[in-house]
């Protein structure tokens, strides 16, 4: 069953869990992904916690806990989920310690009602990452504009981020920048660089979603014929420019380089098929490349275990196939720029929906296990 995510494992392709719960935890299942299917990482979002925080009974003794305590809903929130992450980060401690650091990594997430705060999201990571207390955690910190210096100064004090919700390779640029910048800062501080880890979080299927419904829109057979490359073209290229940021020739790269700083690896994010006409393993098999994480649903990484082929490398020495893609969709009249900008937007939103709907979840069992009064 698990070959072919060996052979993704050998390609260069760390395989990341898009899930986590404290069942998975208890059960023994995530040291089972371990052993049995590769599963090198685990990443999380309040979309997550809310699906596991509602179903099952796994956190009653904790909510219970925390209602005697009266605390309020947020800090019931943050006390769940830091220890869900902290009991996965100690699950994944070997993976960490084998790979130095760079795999066996847990990722949680700031609060996404401050994405558009700078001062608030640098505050929300350090205290995310002293909660934790782990060296395998990763705080994600979404790919807004506010969130670029916010990036640079976590780094700079030296604590490992996943950069989320980037989907255009312009926002894409400006994360690396803000990554290096902050290895930059973390040097002159006198830090280790080596234990500093970074990596980005490139959304694939949302685009293909966006892009084919516009092309719907259009209807011609031109149109049609471009359904489902975009994601992929996309894609592709955020690795063309991550080698070309992250590489021997960059003058930039190659001082931190030499002070054993670590290169931000390109995460493919969003790699679930929304469309039931796509292969479930569309946004695997066709992002096989040295160096990438792949964050996979349970659904997928089955799927891909299952009758995934991975052929090799399916990214490089595409590049100008992957722009004659982005330009045919463009000369269309869909806007690249419209597209992706849409798409942060809805992002945040929707991170904020799970959000809401993960206190809505806590306050509610908050309520239910609460000691009577008297």
């Amino acid at each position: 069953m698990t070959d072919a995510l060996k052979r993704l494992s050998d390609e260069g392709v760390a395989i990341w869990l898009d899930d986590l719960s404290r069942q998975r935890i208890t059960s023994g299942n995530l040291a089972e992904l371990i052993d049995q299917s590769h599963v090198v990482g685990v990443t999380t979002n309040p979309s997550i916690f809310q699906k596991a925080i509602s179903e099952g009974h796994g956190y009653d003794q904790q909510l219970a806990d925390l209602a005697s305590r009266k605390v309020t809903v947020d800090e019931a929130i943050r006390m769940i989920t830091t220890a869900d992450v902290r009991d996965a980060a100690d699950i994944l401690r070997p993976v960490f310690d084998s790979t130095d650091g760079q795999d066996g990594r847990v990722s949680i997430e700031v609060d996404p009602r401050l994405a558009h705060e700078t001062a608030a999201t640098i505050a929300e990571a350090k205290q995310l990452a002293w909660l934790v207390d782990r060296p395998n955690t990763l705080i994600k910190i979404p790919a807004t504009q506010a969130g670029l210096p916010a990036i640079t100064e976590v780094i700079g004090l030296g604590i490992s981020v996943n950069v989320t919700l980037i989907f255009s390779l312009e926002r894409y640029r400006a994360v690396m920048d803000a990554y290096l910048a902050g290895l930059e800062k973390a040097r002159e501080r006198g830090l280790d660089l080596s234990k500093i880890h970074s990596v980005a979080s490139f959304f694939v299927s949302r685009v293909d979603t966006e892009i084919d419904k516009r092309l719907d829109g259009i209807g011609t057979d031109e149109a049609k014929a471009l359904k489902g490359k975009a994601a992929l073209a996309n894609a592709r290229l955020a690795y063309e420019a991550y080698e070309e940021v992250f590489s021997d020739s960059s003058e930039r790269w190659a001082a931190l380089d030499k002070a054993q700083a670590n290169k931000q690896r390109p995460l493919w994010a969003s790699t679930g098929v929304k469309d039931p006409a796509y292969k479930d393993t569309l946004y695997v098999v066709d992002l096989v490349a040295p160096g990438t994480v792949n964050t996979m649903p349970e659904a997928t990484l089955e799927a891909t275990a299952d009758h995934g082929e991975v052929a090799g490398d399916t990214v490089r020495g595409t590049y100008d196939a992957s722009r004659e893609v982005l330009e045919a969709v463009a000369k269309l009249g869909i806007s690249y720029d419209d597209v992706v900008q849409l798409l942060e937007d809805e992002g945040v939103e929707k991170f904020e929906a799970s959000w809401n709907d993960l206190l809505g979840s806590t306050e509610a069992e908050l309520k239910r296990l609460a000691p009577s009064e008297g």
